[in-house]
């Protein structure tokens, strides 16, 4: 992706290793949580309800896009600091792109977008929606509109999940911005209600249906990107073996050797790549209705 000499954010706020506005979770702090989202995942289950609870409050739904760190661990970071500063250039790069070509969405509706501010830190940290920790991937909070990535996700992203490339990157960046999106639009919130009225299974559904439509938005963005030149030779099918990589089955059956599809929450590898390719090709919001008829 030709992302070097495109505008930059001024929305990253860096807390890695602990500074910067005193976010970052101080050691020893909500490794219960962390334990016990885990658990929770490997049974099925969608860890955010345990996460938000990180502060004995309960706080918005967090949606989270994560692979199962159950057996490799957390990816020890590498690179040193001018690794790091190449990659916080390249966040801050896409997240300006999203920037523009969301607020150009938005004001053809007659809105305002409000602009997310996208959180880096290492192995842990405190959001709005509670304590998160680089094993649960990267999230948005709709609590406090932000993002949040390790950038340790993205090497893990390469190595054990088998989705390289900068462009695999980007679709994570776009999709995190896509549940922004999602939450300025009143979406998160309609979900949110309906599952508090739902079943299990049918809340499982309603969680599927939401990450597929931040896939679909996320390739709406890449649709944009690539007219404006920025996409090279390759960087489409990236995108799509990363939305591939992180699909539930694919996640299930590595971590626990079988699939449960009741228990899936983002979606099967085939679905979230089809999504994505639909908003890629189209770049048309009215075609990324994943919840069916009457959903509005």
């Amino acid at each position: 992706m030709k992302w070097r000499n495109q505008p930059q954010s001024d929305n990253i706020e860096d807390v890695r290793g602990g500074g910067g506005m005193g976010r970052a979770l101080p050691i020893g702090g909500g490794i219960g949580t962390l334990v016990l989202a885990f658990v929770i995942y490997l049974m099925g289950g969608d860890p955010s309800a345990v996460l938000q609870q990180g502060q004995g409050g309960s706080g918005p739904n967090t949606s989270v896009s994560r692979p199962d760190n159950s057996r490799s661990g957390q990816t020890p970071r590498q690179g040193g600091a001018a690794q790091n500063d190449d990659e916080k250039r390249f966040v801050s790069a896409i997240l300006a792109d999203t920037e523009d070509i969301w607020g150009k969405f938005f004001a053809q509706r007659g809105q305002t977008y409000r602009k997310p501010k996208l959180v880096l830190f290492s192995d842990r940290v405190q959001s709005a929606c509670g304590i998160a920790g680089a094993s649960a991937g990267p999230f948005y909070c709709p609590g406090d509109q932000k993002l949040y990535i390790d950038l340790a996700f993205f090497r893990e992203l390469q190595s054990r999940l088998g989705a390289p490339g900068d462009f695999a990157q980007a679709y994570v960046i776009a999709h995190e911005v896509g549940h922004h999106v999602q939450n300025q639009m009143g979406t998160m919130r309609k979900v949110n209600a309906l599952q508090d009225r739902a079943s299990k299974s049918e809340s499982n559904q309603l969680s599927v249906r939401l990450e597929l439509q931040a896939d679909f938005y996320a390739g709406v963005w890449a649709h944009y990107a690539k007219r404006k030149g920025l996409l090279e030779a390759g960087d489409v099918e990236e995108a799509l073996n990363a939305a591939s990589a992180v699909g539930d089955d694919r996640l299930q059956q590595e971590g626990r050797g079988y699939v449960v599809p009741d228990s899936f929450t983002h979606g099967s590898s085939q679905q979230r790549a089809e999504w994505f390719q639909r908003g890629l090709s189209s770049g048309d919001l009215k075609q990324g209705n994943t919840f069916g008829p009457g959903f509005e």
